[in-house]
């Protein structure tokens, strides 16, 4: 019988001066990762080759220039893309032209993706002052992607075995937050991560809603009325839907033991009300998802550590969660 065909996964190199080139290249490297998916990174050889060396892995075997070549590809390869002074390339310094070339990696794996060259995305970290820098309008990957794609509903989901949470709102500073809050965006984020879990996880899924203020608002003795005005309504329309959904729960409680054991994911309404628990818990292999894409993209669940750049200890293994986990969605 034939070999059943392996997904394409466009790996991202993330921000030249950081971890990304490193993990990148142990993923092409990884004998238990060419099983499941064909790898192939976005970015520039030169850069790949001076932190193998740097780092003291093997460099890419493969190397192609050419976009139109990648339905082709069958083995873990490396997409060159112009643009980058590999040479001029500092590790763990913020700079416009890796935050540039980072941009453009991610551009070009987009673009790969919705033309069906590639069957999945999967991006190393970027660096957002190094974004901003460059001029690249965006807050991160998640806004990238919403923009790049068309796409209206989109959210950010990082997911492991021992805890998963969805965030209403991303990339925005605290005191922004209650104006960015809405049912719909509440609702849309407890429809997409019903929809992933149940396709992740394989049964329906029970998802739990923190509230936005202290004791959840305390019947609104704290903020103003959010969890009235707008979580619990949408709430109840998911509900009314045939979601499985609790909740809004104090955030301080929400994730006690007993709680997290009968939760297969959290909506949280910001940011760090669930990457603290997630990131506590498991940092070093949970994943990164934008839902509601049309296409599939995940990424790892920790930045650009430019701390470590270069100097061969980053640990992969959330890229390879989000590698494995890349490939089984396109299933």
């Amino acid at each position: 019988m034939p070999s059943p065909v392996k997904p394409r996964i466009a790996l991202t190199m993330g921000d030249p001066a950081g971890v990304g080139p490193e993990l990148c290249l142990r993923a092409l490297d990884d004998k238990a990762l060419r099983e499941v998916c064909v790898p192939i990174v976005l970015g520039d050889y030169g850069l790949l080759a001076r932190v193998a060396t740097a780092c003291g892995v093997p460099p890419p075997d493969e190397l192609f220039s050419d976009v139109s070549e990648l339905p082709g590809v069958t083995v873990p390869s490396v997409l060159s893309i112009p643009g980058l002074d590999a040479a001029a390339v500092s590790p763990g310094c913020v700079d416009a032209a890796t935050g540039a070339a980072a941009y453009r990696y991610v551009a070009a794996a987009i673009a790969a993706a919705l033309a069906g060259q590639v069957d999945a995305i999967c991006t190393a970290p970027i660096h957002k002052e190094a974004l901003q820098a460059a001029g690249v309008p965006y807050a991160g990957h998640t806004e990238i992607l919403a923009d790049a794609t068309g796409t209206g509903r989109a959210c950010m989901m990082l997911t492991s075995e021992r805890i998963t949470c969805s965030l209403v709102t991303t990339h925005i500073g605290l005191r922004d937050v209650p104006a960015a809050l809405t049912e719909r965006a509440v609702l849309e984020t407890i429809e997409l991560t019903a929809a992933a879990m149940q396709r992740i996880r394989g049964h329906r899924p029970r998802l739990l809603v923190c509230g936005l203020n202290p004791h959840a608002g305390e019947g609104g003795l704290f903020g103003q009325r959010e969890e009235e005005r707008i979580i619990m309504p949408a709430i109840a329309a998911a509900r009314a839907k045939g979601v499985e959904v609790t909740g809004p729960l104090p955030p301080d409680t929400a994730f006690l033991p007993d709680r997290l054991a009968g939760t297969d994911a959290y909506i949280c309404m910001y940011h760090d009300q669930g990457l603290i628990p997630l990131k506590m818990l498991a940092f070093d292999s949970a994943v990164n998802i934008t839902l509601g894409l049309p296409i599939i993209r995940t990424s790892v669940d920790h930045g650009t550590a430019l701390d470590l750049a270069w100097q061969g200890t980053a640990n992969p293994n959330s890229l390879y969660e989000a590698i494995r986990l890349a490939a089984r969605l396109c299933d």
